[in-house]
């Protein structure tokens, strides 16, 4: 029973938040949101992470993009289906959806885990507080324009801004460092002399591999414009 309280506490908090901020700002501030919002999504990602392993090889770049991602991929997605929590526009007749309807549940937020895991990640990689600081400010931002924006909760986005905290720290601490070793002792049977931190010669040498690379690229694209499309008839129902 106490537990339900909380919760509908929580959801009664949650309902007067979106329903203050939801919209806030005008044309031009939604705007801005909507363009930040755009790092949250995981086809950034996923591109730099194609990039760091095939164009510009870093390993370990590649290795702590990659693992970040796949830890929010092995944690976001259960929670989701667990909680299978309604987006505000679902279940709030007041709600302006501002951008295209997600089709995933609400709870936890993917953005918010997205934006803090990688921008903690480009900071500690910077190894500058000031670069944390903006880094941490400019999370917020992306997780409010979630609010604002109309498709998720404050919750949400809280538990997926903490979530990306822990999932940041479980990359870099542990997963990361093994995924590198991996990579390295393979490493070791590539025929030709490994280029590290430069443009890949095999783009130029070896057209087969450099169709390998425009496919995968196109194919990252594809999905996300396929992604977009159903989202856009799902609105339209």
């Amino acid at each position: 029973m106490k537990s339900k309280n909380i919760f509908n506490k929580l959801n009664n908090w949650d309902q007067k938040i979106i329903l203050k901020y939801n919209g806030i700002g005008g044309i031009l501030f939604t705007n801005f949101l909507k363009i930040v919002s755009f790092f949250g999504r995981e086809t950034l990602w996923i591109i730099l992470m194609v990039f760091y392993l095939f164009i510009w090889y870093a390993p370990f770049l590649f290795s702590n993009i990659s693992t970040i991602f796949l830890l929010g991929v092995i944690i976001i997605a259960p929670l989701k289906k667990s909680f299978d929590r309604e987006r505000p526009f679902e279940t709030l007749k007041d709600i302006n959806v501002l951008e295209r309807k997600p089709t995933s549940r609400s709870f936890p937020s993917w953005h918010a885990y997205n934006v803090i895991s990688q921008g903690l990640l480009c900071a500690y990689l910077l190894n500058s507080i000031a670069i944390t600081i903006i880094v941490s400010i400019f999370a917020v931002i992306v997780s409010f324009s979630r609010i604002q924006l109309g498709v998720h909760y404050p919750s949400d986005v809280i538990f997926g801004f903490f979530i990306g905290i822990i999932g940041f720290l479980l990359a870099v601490i542990i997963v990361a460092p093994i995924l590198l070793r991996i990579i390295t002792f393979f490493e070791q049977f590539f025929g030709g002399t490994v280029h590290y931190h430069i443009l890949n010669p095999l783009l130029f040498e070896n057209i087969l591999y450099l169709i390998l690379v425009i496919g995968i690229v196109t194919l990252v694209i594809l999905v996300a414009i396929y992604k977009r499309i159903k989202e856009i008839f799902e609105s339209i129902k």
